[in-house]
């Protein structure tokens, strides 16, 4: 079977299209040589388990460690009975050895030792039968949880001073976060907070994203086996939509080589991209889903909901909750710069999931919604959307999960609905400058040529102790005109001040025209 891009559980090089272990990590081998416990953290679905198994084989093929890849998942269920999730790890630890290592490198086939030691036992036991140091990859750690993951550390950092005869020459802790953020409830405390009872780590280590070489290397390790090529443009175009997340890199590209099947002969074009990352962001797969989830935790909404609104982060917000969120993947932070939602393809996903409650409610009006050149009905749109609004906004407003961005949630989701399988949106949220821009790109034939109708919204707040936010939009609305080669667009401010709500719902909306300092024409909407 021909080698493919992987979405589903770990790569193998053998079956997927893949890179370097040694290369995303160059930090590793260098810890591993010195003897080191260290972390690494990384999202889910970056790469991390595919990365430390390959690493275990490369290095065990050096012939100078043994080294293994395991996992803590099968503990996960015990989190009160650490000596049944302790075993269940040192069973894994076995089960891979049988797997993946000589019979002579391999650990003890039998478990021993009382509760809150079998791992350490057979850990003891490994390292001082085998003829090599003994290196110990440990996945999924942060599935342990309370007096089973307290069980596992302590016994870990108890067996450090005997290495490398007596315990592993080196070990990893391999999870979503830190150590300081693993689950415990000992103390009344829902993290730990600190490396203890893991203070003997050195360093902690985090997976990078794919640069954009490493997009197209990837890329053209398909083009090698196949002959299909991807433009440059396709290249970078995928990138500027994952930022590299490799689960999103992968999964673009299996769209269009597996699922969707482009002929081989068919050179893959920035086209064919934004199809698949449609196609990817309404199939709603387990990888997206698992992130939106996490958007109903306070942590989350704590970080997530100023990003969304464009305000700044409030001080109030404690610098762990926004570590929490840049290591679950949702948020990065570049350099100083503030922080963001991780991609243009999350910024997709965690509003349109916030807007479900209100999307989910919408009845559009039986019509067509292109003119007769094929073009989307802005008019049209628009007059139905400020319909919908005086019927229903405030009980849907009311309803949304995240109160600040609500309003503009509602907006999202009516447009989402008018738009979906026919054209796409784009979000852009300008952290603290009080601004989304909005862009829907719709797609139609003039003279058998393909074009793209652009229509730009900038969406502002009116909040208490604030001025008419009007000047400012069509500041900001001009740029983002400019930067469109667009004329015109759409300004829409939404009251939420104090003295707004003396003011009935049906009766809000109203139209106003307005024009920028270079002239462009501009319809303002208040709501």
């Amino acid at each position: 079977m021909p080698r493919h891009f992987n979405t589903a559980g770990p790569c193998d090089p053998a079956d997927h299209f893949t890179l370097s272990a040694l290369d995303r990590l160059p930090d590793v081998a260098g810890l591993v040589a010195d003897k080191k416990y260290f972390v690494l953290h990384a999202p889910r679905q970056s790469g991390k388990t595919t990365a430390m198994r390959t690493l275990a084989s490369e290095l065990t093929a050096t012939g100078q460690y043994a080294a293994l890849h395991a996992s803590c998942e099968a503990g996960a269920a015990f989190p009160h009975a650490p000596d049944k999730a302790e075993r269940l790890v040192a069973a894994d630890v076995v089960a891979q050895g049988l797997q993946w290592l000589p019979e002579a490198l391999r650990p003890p086939a039998n478990l021993e030792g009382e509760a809150g030691g079998a791992l350490a036992n057979l850990l003891q036991r490994w390292s001082s039968a085998c003829p090599l140091p003994v290196v110990l990859f440990l996945d999924e750690i942060d599935a342990l949880q309370d007096e089973a993951l307290i069980s596992v550390l302590r016994q870990i950092r108890a067996g450090y001073p005997g290495r490398p005869r007596g315990f592993p020459h080196s070990l990893a802790l391999i999870g979503l976060r830190d150590v300081r953020d693993y689950k415990v409830q000992s103390g009344g405390m829902p993290h730990l907070g600190t490396a203890s009872p893991f203070n003997i780590k050195a360093e902690s280590l985090t997976l990078a994203a794919f640069s954009h070489d490493d997009v197209a290397e990837l890329y053209s390790q398909h083009t090698a086996e196949t002959g299909q090529r991807f433009t440059d443009e396709a290249v970078a175009r995928a990138f500027e939509l994952t930022q590299g997340q490799p689960w999103l890199v992968n999964a673009l590209a299996y769209d269009l080589t597996y699922f969707k099947r482009v002929p081989v002969d068919t050179t893959i074009t920035v086209h064919h991209i934004d199809e698949a990352k449609e196609r990817l962001i309404v199939s709603r797969q387990t990888h997206l889903d698992s992130l939106a989830d996490k958007l109903r935790e306070d942590r989350v909404r704590r970080v997530i909901e100023p990003i969304l609104v464009a305000e700044m982060i409030p001080m109030s917000v404690s610098r762990d909750d926004l570590e929490y969120c840049i290591d679950l993947g949702l948020v990065r932070q570049i350099r100083g710069a503030p922080p963001e939602i991780a991609n243009p393809i999350y910024r997709e996903v965690l509003p349109r999931d916030l807007a479900m409650p209100a999307a989910d409610r919408i009845i559009l009006p039986e019509r067509p919604w292109t003119l007769a050149d094929g073009r989307l009905d802005v008019d049209g749109l628009m007059a139905a959307f400020v319909d919908f609004w005086r019927e229903n906004a405030e009980i849907m407003v009311h309803g949304m999960p995240y109160a600040e961005p609500a309003a503009q949630l509602v907006l999202m989701a009516f447009m989402q609905r008018v738009v979906n399988g026919g054209g796409t949106i784009d979000r852009e949220y300008a952290l603290g400058t009080r601004r989304i821009d909005l862009c829907i790109r719709w797609p139609y034939a003039e003279s058998g040529q393909r074009r793209e109708q652009r229509i730009a919204f900038e969406l502002k707040v009116w909040r208490d102790k604030r001025k008419d936010p009007l000047v400012e939009g069509l500041v900001q609305l001009e740029a983002y005109l400019a930067r469109l080669s667009l004329d015109w667009g759409f300004l829409v401010l939404f009251d939420q001040r104090s003295a707004a709500d003396e003011v009935p719902w049906e009766e809000r909306p109203r139209w106003e025209s307005a024009t920028t300092a270079s002239g462009r024409s501009v319809r303002v909407l208040r709501l």
